[in-house]
């Protein structure tokens, strides 16, 4: 358990105002408090002060100052408190139930000295303790105090056990004495318990043991009889003052016990059977802890100081939310509180036995409690607040539990029924029952009260289906059991659990009398009963009737109604009942006569009179009669007995009536004459004996008057007359003897000849009994007083009258006892004989015929036998030496073992038969060794093979078989015996026996056979398993055949041959069967060819129905078309898509074409509309006639095809001239010259070309000269022949192309002359054009420079840049010529040029240079041509140092562009540390576009390894640096103050605890400062890496010794590791950082910042820790009562400074700098300062000097550099 702060109930003083004492109120909604000054406040459950009193002096003359309160206590229902005052006196305040009720004294108690010490452990018993000693009881109702025993010591403490039956004092001696009340049954002991080596002021009694604790530091466990158990020594600990005072909880599992600053918890563990020690609650100056108040409930724990504070702590283990309903609070490890959250309403479940609580369910509509001990069940009903627990062994949860009754839990378990009733801690009743249907169960727990009656729990359920069983649940007894012929379905017992209803599978309705015992059938066809709640009347339906049962006990008088719907409901509200009765859609309500169900109920009240009035109100009738019946009974039992004569004289029983009435007559005359009840009088009370046919009864109320003539009188009446001779006798009548004489002469009269014999026996006269029992016709009677009496045996006369009348009577036996006796024992024989008495014949003959023996006993036998007694006549058989017959006795009586010892013991053959007998009962025993031993001995080894065949032991038969057989006799035995089974059916058996003798394939023939070819199939794929797959396509064509086609497809599918299944179901027309299998086992596309074939098997409009289902008409027609089925291709198209017939014509026109029906072919391709396929054709065919024929009626534009195609047919044949006509004819010259090109007939060709296609003529040209080129330099040379050719005969525009044409790269300067001589061509005649325009029109100026643009690049790729500049520069192309310039890389000339011919041009030579420079790397000659261009360029190459020092040569902005863009660069390669070197020398600028630069470096320096030690100094300090620049530049731009300077302020703050982090680790005097500033950055993880803050936070703490810091922070690394791994926070519990300014909101780090065995390293430590309990997972608190790292107040929100050198809280005593907002705290701050100075070490120095330059300079007496 934990304790947890939650509030200050009561704020402390500045001095000392001891809080004197507190208690809780037992229902936990009051909490009181007593101050120093003697006022008792009030506080309710939420700690909200509602409430104040005064108390008062004893005698008001000492004043209000003359005592203080020493205890007080709440009474048990808490509505009172007591109050101990040392002015000798106890106060019983009462304060009422409600806020502000005036309090008043109800009681107060004197006594001789002052009270120390109370409680308030029972209803009107408050136990107090006295300084001289005693410890004393005071009733509140007696308003007396008494003493319970008495000590010489000063009474200290004073303690209760949990239940409150038992109390501990403490004295001031160290003893403590042990009292109880009730020990319930522990047997311990009561007195002196021990005695503590000092005052016991904190005394505790948990549940298994006495926790004692004083002045000596020592906190002592004693056991249960004062030995010690465990002993807590705090003497050495310097901290630790004396023990004041201790509590424990409700549970009595937990200690709690105060002292000076600090709460000390102890858990008993119970398996350790010892306490375990909590970790402390220490509250620095919470002072002396004077008073502890644990709430009821043991959710809360009250401490009151010696300041005068209360301060409440929460006590909780661990809390849970059930369904979002309810809230689960574990106070202890056997108590929970159980919190509705909607209501808020609460519910304490707690174990008496302080069991350990496992899980709790909240179950049936959210209102029952079920939980789990190891020993025990707790069940609790939340509408109530009833709690039970119960013993419960663990049945594994395997449980069921039923709600539907209100008082009592219904729960299953392994067949087992136990009943719990709310709030009662035994198991009311448990029984075996399978039938868990609440409907077949019924519990009634005192729901009516009756008269007389006090606890009345009844429980009725089924043992089995047709048996109910009735229980008294109090008495712990079975009143009876229904058995029924049928299945009963639904029962319930009345609410006075007198009557019982059951309904049975067959809808009758059963009534059951539980105090008679008599079962009614009330109702056939019983749909709907119930019972009216509050009566004993019955509604039922039957059919179309409602029936009411307004007296069941007279179920014969129902009453009916029609109806025309079911009865789905019965409400009873407002002295009204309802029947809801469901009629269609309309639900229609009946009402009941509520005075016929009043009459039950005024009959249940016993207000007969009131039932009286009723009844006469109502007209005679079946149901009234029955309800006079019942009060008629009810009223006579009551001793009403007017009420009772008025309900017979209303039933019409007269004779009751009248005798009632003569009776009430005596009754008043009597009640008239002495007074009182009449009915009490012996006379009524005799007669209603005799009304109730009790005569016994009536005779002692009689008799108790003395009144024997009445009693007489009375049996004379009766005609009773033994009874009355026997009252005579008994009293000594003087009348007797004529009495008897009146009796005899009675008997005669009325012919009673036995009563008569029996008077005459009793009177002596045997003869004449004699003869009057032989008279009445009972000789046995007669016979037996003769053997009684010697002087009837001795006459013959009387013996033989009397065997006469037995032997006529067949009474063989009693004649037999009679002839015996008188020693005729032939006679007496014969008689025993005849009449079957053999046992006394045997004994008989015995003594006098022992030859007789043997036959008698033979004839015992088979007399026995004759009666079926077999068993019986067994041994008399033995006894004959009859064996057969014994044999037979005992097979005919199943006496099995007997026989067969008998067969074993004879010798003879001929019992060899009862071998086969016994050996089938073995057998059929299943007890085949013997059988089988039988079997063999009887010769019936073939029945013994059987009996193991039938048991399906097919290796004993095979066995036994084989042991007796030849191998081909056992097959031939096993195969024939299989083959009889195959005939009766029995093939599995069959076919064991085929495998047994490996035969398989026999049992294979026969499945095949019988047509179970799923056998079939396991046999062969067993035996046979390469012929599986033909066995299966086998059986499916024989299936096939069957026309089982579903089989037969199974049987394909298996084989593989899915295509014969779909072959079959397309044969016999199932289509859709046959898609369905092409779909599910075919390949992608199969299915739709099946439902082409399916759609081709229909035909017509179907066909295109089915298709268009599929999706599938188009591809149908085009797979038709392709696989030639034309007709159905055209019926498909005509019926559904016409626009695709001439598509079909067209396939129908290729296909005929294919198979050479060219005429056909050529009707079809016009019907397509493609007439120019079929001219196509015959010219494929050489059908020049058919094809012109074709072309001419149908397609002119074909002609010229025609003409084609005999033109190329001649060519081929070398007749060119003809060819040539045609083509001509075709108007097609181009593919004359096309066909003379091929022929290499180039004259011819360009012949044609000039006449025909001039224009064209170049482009022949220029084939020619690539064919010429293609043959190589004879090519070449010819060209050059060819040019000379042209320029001769004046063709300048040809010559020049062709010289322009020669392109051999072997030969430079061949290509350099030609193209010159083309140059000089083209300027000469360019010159010419001058001269003469008009006359020479060959060569424009146009056209020379389209020659020179065509010569210059040829020769700008020769390297001849000056000679084609020169050419450019010619022609005046300015551009041209400075481009040869600058491609020969001669700039000078290129400059030149365009300085004198075009200005404009310079700018482009100067960046065609840069870029010259740039592509050659030339980045040195670059920089004098264009510094930003030899920048970028240095950064395109990666050479950052050359670009900023360059850079740095120039201005600023350009100088930090460049940085930026390198420190970009480096972060990305994840060089941190260099970019902050970078910005170290080269400064911060405050540019916006910058500040993402610098959050990254900051995040990813954040981010680095192992940098918390001391050698990370310099880094953090350039870091810290360089952000302290930074902020001091933002301070002068335009963005101070924005979001973005505050981010930075906050990471220089961050750098610069890490620097002083650093600077510190390497002191081992300031390792407690390093932690701190660890911690202190816990409060800036949205900057830092959370898991890396919390793990240096949490090392540093464990490291100082802060091991309960070190837990949370680690415990906490390890929740965000977790969270790491999942890629979410959302589940981390902030529980332990709330009210402090840790972030909860902190972004999740991509990965965690240590290895997994550092964090598997933390995770043993953590848990370890855990385990040893050894730390309070509390972070420590300061005087603000607020964890003391935090900057922020958790009560008042006020925020404190950080000191500059830990990151805590500024609180007291801080040197302030000339900043504002910057302090430190003195303690550190000077600690730092003398570190520094005793260590000289240069980062403390450079931390100081730091400090001085941010702050504005350090404080006076501040540490100097020198």
């Amino acid at each position: 358990m934990q304790l947890k702060h939650l509030r200050t109930l009561l704020t402390p003083q500045d001095g000392a105002a001891k809080v004197t004492c507190m208690a809780w109120a037992p229902n936990s909604a009051k909490f009181a408090v007593c101050t120093v000054d003697r006022v008792i406040l009030l506080y309710d459950e939420q700690g909200e002060r509602r409430d104040k009193f005064s108390t008062k002096p004893a005698d008001s003359k000492y004043g209000k100052k003359s005592y203080t309160v020493k205890s007080m206590a709440f009474s048990p229902d808490s509505t009172k408190i007591a109050i101990a005052q040392t002015d000798n006196i106890i106060f019983v305040y009462k304060i009422g139930e409600d806020w502000g009720d005036k309090k008043v004294i109800c009681n107060k108690f004197v006594q001789t000295s002052a009270v120390t010490c109370l409680l308030w452990p029972a209803e009107h018993s408050i136990v107090f303790g006295l300084a001289e000693g005693k410890i004393r009881v005071a009733n509140t109702k007696t308003n007396k105090s008494s003493t319970i025993y008495g000590t010489e010591s000063y009474v200290v403490s004073l303690t209760s056990n949990v239940s409150g039956k038992g109390i501990l004092s403490g004295h001031a001696d160290g003893t403590v004495v042990r009292y109880f009340f009730d020990d319930e049954g522990s047997g311990e002991s009561q007195g002196k318990l021990l005695t503590h080596p000092c005052p016991p002021y904190a005394l505790a009694w948990g549940s298994s043991s006495i926790i004692v604790a004083g002045c000596d530091k020592k906190i002592v466990a004693y056991g249960k009889e004062g030995h010690i158990l465990q002993t807590f020594d705090y003497s050495r600990d310097r901290s630790e003052k004396e023990f004041t005072v201790a509590a424990t909880s409700p549970s009595g599992q937990s200690v709690v016990l105060g002292s000076y600053d600090r709460l000390r918890v102890f858990n008993w563990s119970p398996r350790r059977a010892a306490w375990d020690e909590a970790s402390p609650k220490e509250i620095p100056n919470l002072y002396t802890i004077t008073a502890l108040a644990w709430k009821k409930d043991g959710s809360r724990l009250c401490a009151g100081t010696l300041c005068g504070g209360v301060e409440q702590f929460d006590c909780c283990l661990r809390r849970s939310i059930y369904k979002n309903k309810f809230e689960m609070t574990y106070v202890g490890l056997s108590q929970v509180i159980v919190k509705n959250l909607s209501t808020g309403t609460r519910v304490v479940l707690k174990s008496h036995y302080a069991y350990e609580i496992d899980e709790v369910k909240i179950m049936g509509r959210d209102r029952y409690l079920v939980a789990h001990t190891s020993e025990t069940l707790l069940l609790g009903d939340l509408g109530s607040n009833r709690l039970s627990e119960v013993a419960w062994q663990g049945s594994g949860g395997n449980e069921k539990f039923f709600f539907e009754n209100e008082t009592v839990c219904m729960v299953f378990n392994a067949g087992e029924l136990t009943l719990v009733e709310y709030g009662n801690n035994e198991i009311l009743g448990s029984v075996r029952t399978e039938f868990m249907n609440p409907h077949l169960i019924s519990v009634r727990l005192n729901e009516r009260r009756q008269r007389g009656v006090d606890d009345n729990k009844k429980l009725a359920y089924l043992i089995d289906i047709k048996t109910i069983a009735i229980v008294d649940l109090a008495g712990g007894y079975n009143l009876g059991a229904v058995s029924h012929d049928s299945k009963i379905d639904w029962l319930e017992l009345n609410e006075t659990g007198r009557k019982l209803l059951f309904r049975d599978k067959k809808l009758r309705l059963n009534l059951f009398d539980i105090e008679s015992g008599i079962k009614t059938t009330v109702l056939s066809f019983c749909s709907y009963v119930q019972w009216v709640p509050g009566s004993d009347v019955v509604v039922a339906q039957n059919r179309g009737n409602l029936c009411v049962w307004y007296n069941i006990d007279s179920p014969e008088r129902v009453t009916m109604f029609p109806l025309r719907g079911d009865v789905v409901d019965l409400e009873r509200t407002n002295g009204k009942t309802e029947v809801i009765v469901t009629e269609g859609v309309n639900t229609v309500s009946y009402t009941l006569d509520e005075g016929l169900i009043e009459f039950g109920t005024a009959i249940d009240d016993g207000d007969y009179h009131r039932a009286t009035a009723f009844l006469e109100t109502l007209e005679m009738c079946a149901e009234t009669e029955a309800m006079w019946k019942t009060l008629s009974k009810l009223s006579l039992e009551a001793r009403q007995l007017h009420i009772a004569e008025r309900c017979f004289a209303a039933l019409g029983d007269a004779s009751k009536a009248r005798f009632l009435n003569e009776t009430n007559k005596i009754a008043d005359s009597i009640s008239k004459e002495y007074g009182g009840d009449g009915t009490e009088h012996y006379q009524v009370k005799a007669r209603l004996a005799m009304l109730d046919k009790n005569y016994k009864l009536a005779e002692m109320y009689y008799l108790e008057q003395n009144a024997i003539d009445e009693v007489m009188e009375m049996y004379q009446e009766l005609h009773m007359w033994d009874d009355c001779i026997a009252v005579a006798e008994a009293k000594g009548h003087p009348e007797l003897d004529n009495l008897r004489r009146s009796y005899y002469s009675w008997l005669m009269e009325t012919n009673q000849n036995e009563k008569a014999g029996e008077v005459k026996e009793s009177a002596g006269d045997y003869m004449g009994a004699v003869n009057l029992y032989l008279k009445a016709g009972l000789p046995a009677k007669a016979a037996w007083l003769a053997m009684s009496r010697d002087e009837l045996l001795a006459s013959s006369d009387v013996i033989n009258r009397i065997t006469s009348a037995l032997i006529k009577g067949e009474f063989y036996e009693r004649a037999g006892d009679l002839f015996e006796k008188i020693k005729n024992n032939q006679r007496a024989l014969d008689c025993y004989r005849k009449g079957s008495a053999f046992r006394k014949a045997v004994e008989l003959a015995r003594v006098a015929f022992p030859s007789e023996v043997v036959k008698l006993e033979e004839a015992w036998g088979d007399y026995l036998v004759q009666q079926k007694q077999m068993d019986a006549a067994i041994n008399h058989y033995i006894e004959s030496g009859c064996s057969s017959k014994a044999v037979e006795a005992a097979i005919g009586a199943r006496q099995w073992k007997k026989a067969l010892h008998i067969v074993e013991l004879q010798e003879d053959r001929s019992s060899a038969k009862y071998y086969l007998k016994i050996a089938q009962h073995y057998a059929s025993i299943q007890e085949f060794e013997v059988a089988e031993r039988l079997f063999v001995k009887g010769d019936h080894i073939k029945d013994a093979i059987d009996m193991y065949t039938q048991a399906g032991r097919w290796e004993q038969a095979h066995k036994l078989a084989v042991k007796c057989m030849t191998q081909d006799e056992v097959s031939s035995l096993y195969i024939s015996r299989a083959y009889e089974l195959e005939k009766e059916g029995k093939y599995k058996e069959a076919e064991r026996l085929f495998v047994t003798v490996s035969e398989p394939d026999l049992a294979i023939t026969m499945y095949k056979k019988n047509r179970m070819y799923d056998d079939t199939i396991r046999l062969v794929a067993r035996h046979h398993k390469d012929l599986l797959q033909e066995t299966h396509i086998h059986l499916a064509k024989e299936l096939e055949v069957e026309g089982r086609f579903q089989e037969a497809e199974y049987h394909y599918i298996e084989g593989q041959d899915w295509k014969a299944a779909v072959n079959m179901y397309g044969t016999n027309d199932m289509w859709e069967e046959a898609y369905r299998v092409s779909k599910g086992h075919g390949p992608a596309s199969a299915h739709k060819q099946v439902a082409y074939l399916w759609a081709k098997n229909l035909g017509g409009e179907a066909a295109v129905k089915l298709l268009n289902k599929f999706g599938l008409l188009e591809m149908a027609i085009d797979f038709s078309a392709e696989n030639r089925s034309f007709d159905f291709a055209f019926e498909l198209a005509r019926l559904s898509m016409k626009e695709k017939i001439p598509q079909i014509h067209l396939k129908n026109a290729m296909f005929l074409e294919d198979e050479g029906k060219f005429n056909e072919a050529e009707v079809e391709f016009i019907k397509a509309g493609k007439p120019k396929e079929a001219v196509m054709m015959y010219i494929h065919i050489q059908d020049w006639s058919g094809a012109q024929r074709v072309a001419e009626a149908h397609d002119p534009d074909s002609m010229a095809d025609v003409l084609v195609g005999q033109a190329k047919s001649c060519f081929e044949q070398k007749d060119f001239q003809k060819a040539e006509a045609f083509l001509l004819r075709a108007q097609r010259p181009e593919l004359a010259i096309k066909y003379y090109k091929d022929a290499e007939m180039w004259s011819d060709a360009m012949r044609i070309c000039k006449e025909y296609l001039p224009n064209k003529l170049g482009l022949l040209q220029e084939e020619y000269e690539k064919e010429a080129a293609k043959k190589g330099k004879r090519g070449v040379e010819g060209m050059v022949e060819q040019a000379r050719e042209w320029e001769q005969s004046g063709e300048y525009a040809r010559a020049v192309d062709c010289y322009l044409k020669v392109k051999d790269s072997s030969n430079a300067a061949l290509l350099e002359k030609c193209w010159m001589k083309a140059n000089l061509i083209a300027e000469k005649r360019s010159r010419l054009s001058l001269a003469a325009e008009l006359s020479i029109k060959f060569l424009s100026r146009e056209k020379a420079i389209d020659v020179v643009q065509a010569v210059g690049p040829r020769l700008v790729q020769l390297r001849k840049c000056s000679a084609a500049a020169e050419l450019y520069l010619n022609l005046d192309l300015i551009k041209e010529a400075v481009d040869a310039f600058i491609e020969g890389e001669e700039w000078n000339k290129a400059k030149r040029v365009a300085k004198e011919l075009d200005p404009r041009l310079e700018g482009y030579v100067d960046q065609c240079y840069k870029e010259h420079l740039k592509n050659q790397g030339k980045v040195d000659s670059l920089v004098g041509v264009d510094v930003m261009a030899a920048l970028d360029m240095y950064v395109e190459r990666g050479q950052w140092e050359k670009c900023i020092d360059t850079a740095s040569k120039q201005n600023f902005k350009v100088l930090h562009k460049y940085i930026a863009l390198y420190a970009t660069h480096l972060i990305k390669e994840g060089e941190a540390e260099k970019v902050l070197s970078l910005y170290a020398q080269h400064g911060a600028p405050a540019n916006p576009q910058n500040f993402n630069i610098y959050k990254r470096l900051f995040l990813e320096l954040m981010s680095l390894h192992d940098r918390d030690s001391a050698e990370a100094y310099r880094m953090w300090a350039d870091l810290r640096d360089f952000l302290h620049l930074l902020c001091e530049n933002l301070t002068k731009s335009s963005e101070a103050n924005s979001p973005a300077h505050e981010d930075f302020e906050q990471m220089l703050v961050i750098s610069h605890y890490y620097a002083t982090r650093s600077a510190a680790k390497g002191i081992d005097q300031l390792s407690a400062l390093a932690a701190k500033l660890s911690i202190s950055l816990l409060r800036h993880t949205e900057f830092i890496p959370a898991d890396k803050a919390f793990y240096e936070a949490g090392l540093a703490a464990k490291a100082v010794g802060w091991e309960n810091m070190a837990f949370i922070f680690l415990n906490r690394f390890l929740d965000l590791a977790d969270g790491i791994d999942e890629g979410t926070l959302d589940a981390l519990d902030h529980t332990d950082f709330q009210d402090t300014d840790i972030p909860f909101e902190v972004p999740l780090p991509s990965k965690l910042h240590i290895s997994v065995e550092k964090r598997e390293e933390i995770r043993d430590w953590v848990l370890t820790v855990s385990m040893d309990q050894r730390v309070e997972q509390v972070l420590p608190r300061d005087e603000r009562d607020t964890y003391e790292a935090s900057l922020v107040a958790a009560n008042t929100g006020i925020r404190s400074l950080p000191c500059i050198i830990t990151g805590y809280p500024v609180l007291r005593s801080k040197i302030e700098f000339k900043r504002p907002g910057m302090a430190a705290n003195k303690d550190d701050w000077n600690k730092f300062l003398m570190a520094t100075k005793t260590t000289h070490s240069p980062e403390c120095q450079d931390v100081l000097k730091f400090i001085a330059h941010w702050c504005g300079g350090l404080p006076s007496a501040g540490y100097s550099f020198q």
